[in-house]
């Protein structure tokens, strides 16, 4: 008998999470049925999005949802066997049975060099999504700037790496001394800690006095509204996060001015979500590609490990705090 341990959530989150919101339950798992297989997961996914989503994907008791790599141990279905593993969204639960179309295969090939959580971190969902926002709609030309906030989150680290293969300059902004540190070691040109400037202003144009040719916007807000100001004519902006609104309680006016910046400037604005693109081979390509520039030592990745599916509710709290640096993992 398999007993599956999973987080709910108690109810919906008023501002910040917190641990109270969340509690652990537990179940038996049934016998597997003809085409089911059972799975065990090792890791498991905290992300920014999962606060704005629960509010509307989830009710109250409900599973928190999220992603893991989790292995099979248990299988009734003959295209999936005992000791593969898969990136499955079944959300905050040690154990689910699956009818494998959920299922997502690891890259073929996996290197056994590399630990299997890459699938939800460098070589997942915030890899892609880094590929594709600037592959998609950054399209950046050697030699342009390239400027990406939380640049030392699970997506911006990637970022700025890829920029830096395109052949950009490539400008950082994070929330502590040790991330701009950890940015300059990977390849950043310039980085600034956001907390600590006098002004995002000035800390902008010092870092780039020509201005911005392509921006990755994780965060929204005041950073957005400095950003934009410097954006150079024809820039084009990536929208994949606005981190810095998730915990608002009261809906903030929409900006008056934003308007005439892209009018003028012309600049190119789009928003995407990375999972209107799990179904199209660029999803594939760009999991082939980073796989293949991490072995090759272009593109380094760090994982903020937490260990113990106990503590599943702080990581996630912690990451939302910007705790962590690279990507945030949660550990059985």
């Amino acid at each position: 008998m398999v007993v599956s341990k999973s987080w709910t959530m108690v109810r919906h989150f008023e501002g910040a999470p917190k641990l109270e919101d969340f509690k652990l339950i537990e179940k038996e798992m049934p016998p597997l049925k003809d085409g089911e297989v059972l799975l065990e997961s090792e890791f498991w996914s905290v992300d920014p999005y999962m606060r704005p989503y629960s509010k509307t994907a989830l009710k109250e008791g409900d599973v928190m949802m999220g992603a893991q790599v989790a292995k099979v141990i248990e299988s009734k279905n003959p295209a999936f066997t005992v000791g593969s593993y898969y990136v499955a969204r079944s959300g905050w639960t040690t154990h689910f049975i699956s009818d494998g179309k959920e299922l997502r295969a690891l890259p073929p090939n996996w290197p056994e060099s590399l630990p299997r959580s890459l699938a939800l971190g460098a070589v997942g969902m915030p890899g892609v999504t880094a590929y594709i926002g600037i592959k998609q709609i950054c399209n950046p030309k050697p030699g342009e700037v390239f400027l990406v906030n939380s640049a030392a989150g699970a997506v911006g680290t990637i970022v700025g790496q890829i920029a830096k293969i395109k052949g950009c300059k490539v400008v950082g902004s994070v929330g502590s001394d040790e991330k701009v540190a950890y940015l300059k070691e990977i390849g950043f040109d310039e980085a600034f800690n956001y907390k600590t400037v006098s002004s995002l202003d000035a800390a902008l144009k010092k870092a780039s006095p020509e201005g911005y040719d392509c921006y990755f916007e994780h965060v929204g807000g005041k950073f957005a509204d400095a950003a934009l100001q410097q954006m150079k004519d024809f820039g084009r902006i990536a929208v994949c996060g606005c981190i810095s609104m998730y915990n608002d309680t009261i809906p903030l006016p929409l900006g008056p001015y934003i308007q005439p910046l892209i009018l003028f400037k012309q600049l190119r604005m789009e928003g995407f979500l990375i999972f209107h693109y799990e179904d199209k081979p660029i999803y594939e390509e760009a999991q082939k590609q980073l796989l293949e520039w991490i072995l090759e030592g272009k593109v380094k990745y760090h994982e903020h490990i937490t260990n113990g599916f106990e503590n599943m509710p702080a990581g996630f709290i912690g990451m939302l705090k910007g705790e962590n640096t690279g990507k945030a993992i949660i550990k059985a």
